[in-house]
């Protein structure tokens, strides 16, 4: 009787210190991973299609690598981690530096995107339906350049509530979920630039 009873303590001991997840945390971490998976489809499909074209423009035609850009957005992670920093330590000022920096990286990313496409489609005339290349190009391209301005929009709304006076520092939970969408967009860009700048331009 005394094990059953210990063992019986054991479990409601237990019961009482089990707590469910975090539903933030969850929820974030099934973007991620349903966001990696549909990421890893159209990383898939442009391999798979690298080369298949049957007309040009091809890749080695028209691409040139985005240096400067990638810099920037990588960058950006960079500068999001110190303004992690900056807010968990109740410094303000120093957060809104640092966020902003984040923000002008992601949109100089933005805009040298913007600029190449400007210049494959009117230039090289290289639309999304000229060949297989340009059909996979800006899908996943694209894909990548749609999540880093959803990304930009989350990041300006809290910069601004930030500068009307809003207590952010009361939300840094929320704050720190959109870090890791940010740092998972970088990390992202990381992949679609060796598969679209390095493995498809044969030097």
């Amino acid at each position: 009787m005394a094990h059953g009873h210990l063992v019986a303590e054991d479990a409601l001991t237990m019961e009482r210190q089990w707590k469910l997840p975090d539903r933030g945390t969850v929820g974030i971490v099934f973007l991620i991973v349903t966001e990696s998976v549909l990421f890893s489809m159209f990383v898939i499909a442009y391999l798979i299609y690298l080369n298949k074209s049957l007309v040009g423009p091809y890749p080695k035609d028209v691409l040139e690598l985005p240096i400067l850009a990638s810099i920037c957005l990588l960058s950006s992670s960079g500068a999001i981690v110190f303004a992690e920093h900056a807010l968990k330590h109740n410094r303000l000022g120093s957060f809104k530096l640092w966020w902003a920096v984040t923000i002008l990286l992601g949109a100089y990313f933005l805009w040298a995107t913007a600029v190449e496409w400007r210049k494959l489609i009117f230039e090289d005339h290289l639309t999304i339906a000229t060949n297989l290349f340009g059909t996979t190009f800006y899908s996943l391209v694209g894909l990548h350049a749609s999540h880093v301005i959803v990304g930009l929009i989350f990041l300006t709304i809290v910069f601004v509530l930030t500068l009307l006076g809003f207590p952010i520092q009361t939300q840094l939970r929320r704050v720190l979920f959109l870090s890791w969408y940010w740092h998972f967009v970088d990390a992202v860009w990381v992949i679609v630039f060796t598969v679209v700048y390095i493995i498809g331009l044969p030097r």
